[in-house]
């Protein structure tokens, strides 16, 4: 009887073992959004899992952790993410995360010179006749950054240069197919980056708003048109009077478009909007729908390039 209870807890053990085990080996790469995901997923394709926190659907700009979630930050060999100025509701959690297991993005030493400073937005937000709201420009470019740095394909580049060096660093026995995924990214990404510039630029001059102040980097590196934002913060709705400059800028600007996104479909741009010649479009800069594989970050900016043309181009 002895016997068989030791056999049984042993058992018990080993089982338990095996999924710890498991669960670690499922967790070894943990983004934060899914773009980032899309990065992180060319380079360990083939090599180790990747997951993301943030569920479709769901903004980062309001998400909270759930149990589960610290369960896998935790568990993560690596943890890949923008920084606390974007996903401020991973700060706490990464704090306790060792520095060698936390890739912060916003502080690569490659990444912080191609940086767009919140400065030059409000520039340019001045210049359309726009005031930030004081409590969302804090909460969103804390820092003088904006800090949607995946729609950057120079920044997409150099984050995946990074996430290679970590995975090398954790995994030196798979360098040779880490090599390989890193390669093929920067191929995949250069061929992309001609491909969208052929497809953008018959539409380059066309003006447009977007929702939220979400797109300058993809803008800048397209030599796109935009002439303002709705909102910095999407969590908090344009005044009367932001809106009255919109609506006013959508027809003495002759904008083509204003551009909603799937997590933001606010009934202002379609009140803005009425009584115009002006179409609505969708921009979704988190790649709701795109599953990770090693093409996906491509994928995503061939989406929103799609996105892009569709509306200014009038199809």
């Amino acid at each position: 009887m002895l016997h068989n209870k030791k056999w049984f807890f042993s058992t018990l053990f080993a089982a338990g073992l095996t999924v710890s085990l498991t669960q670690s080996a499922d967790a070894t790469v943990v983004t934060s959004l899914k773009p980032i995901g899309f990065i992180a997923a060319a380079i360990a394709d083939g090599v180790t899992p990747v997951q993301v926190l943030l569920p479709d659907g769901a903004s980062e700009h309001d998400y909270a952790l759930r149990p589960s979630d610290v369960k896998r930050l935790q568990g993560a060999d690596l943890v890949v993410w923008v920084g606390p100025e974007m996903e401020a509701f991973m700060t706490k959690s990464v704090a306790a995360i060792p520095a060698q297991k936390n890739l912060e993005l916003a502080e690569l030493p490659t990444v912080k010179p191609l940086l767009i400073t919140g400065a030059d937005e409000d520039e340019e937000a001045g210049e359309s006749g726009f005031e930030h709201q004081d409590e969302s420009h804090q909460h969103h470019h804390e820092g003088q950054y904006n800090m949607h740095l995946w729609l950057s394909p120079e920044i997409a580049r150099e984050s995946a240069v990074a996430i290679h060096g970590k995975l090398l660093e954790l995994m030196p026995q798979s360098k040779a197919k880490l090599d390989a995924n890193l390669q093929q990214f920067e191929a995949g990404l250069a061929q992309s980056d001609q491909v969208i510039g052929s497809e953008l630029a018959p539409i380059k001059g066309k003006g447009y708003f977007v929702f939220h102040d979400a797109y300058s980097y993809f803008e800048k590196h397209f030599g796109l048109s935009p002439l303002g934002h709705f909102t910095v913060n999407p969590e908090i709705q344009p005044g009367a009077q932001r809106l009255h400059q919109i609506r006013t800028q959508l027809v003495e600007q002759k904008a083509v478009c204003v551009f909603a996104e799937p997590q933001f479909r606010p009934a202002v741009i379609d009140a803005v909007a009425r009584g115009t010649n002006v179409r609505k479009g969708t921009l979704d800069p988190l790649g709701m729908g795109i599953s990770l594989t090693k093409d996906s970050y491509v994928k995503f900016l061939s989406q929103l390039s799609s996105q892009y043309a569709s509306c200014l181009k009038g199809a």
